[in-house]
């Protein structure tokens, strides 16, 4: 139960952020890709202030002998680059340029019932519906590990 209560917590303190932060605005996410034209550089502090959160994080938890609410930290083991991250990177990067929504910002703007927020989540969820597809095509009907 503390899991639940702790995930919506921080899920809460989350979608706080990006609401407040202005993130949850396409436009405001767009224009940080205008350089030539309206440039907004505040996604850049925004990235900036979560990349130094990350990193006072990770310092704090890598001096634990183990999370405080499992038995043992689960981090990647993979460290090659292979064209199914570089391919969802790059996919993830076109739609948030086109969107002006990355899956983070989207979820906090779900709530307000506009068409833009919905249209994007519709096509988030049709695109992992279609990497599926294909990695079952690609793996002959059984799929990859995620």
């Amino acid at each position: 139960m503390i899991r639940v209560v702790s995930a919506f917590l921080f899920g809460l303190l989350f979608g706080c952020g990006i609401l407040i932060s202005g993130m949850g605005n396409p436009a405001k996410v767009l224009n940080f890709f205008d350089i030539a034209g309206t440039w907004d550089p505040s996604l850049a502090f925004v990235m900036g202030g979560a990349l130094i959160v990350t990193a006072i994080g990770y310092r704090l938890a890598f001096q634990m002998d183990k999370p405080l609410q499992a038995s043992v930290f689960s981090l990647p083991t993979r460290a090659e680059l292979d064209t199914r991250l570089i391919g969802g990177s790059a996919v993830f990067g076109i739609g948030w340029g086109l969107s002006g929504f990355c899956p983070g910002g989207l979820i906090p703007v779900l709530g307000l019932g506009l068409s833009g927020p919905l249209l994007t989540a519709a096509a988030v969820v049709a695109g992992m519906i279609t990497a599926r597809w294909l990695s079952g095509v690609r793996t002959g009907g059984k799929h990859a590990a995620a």
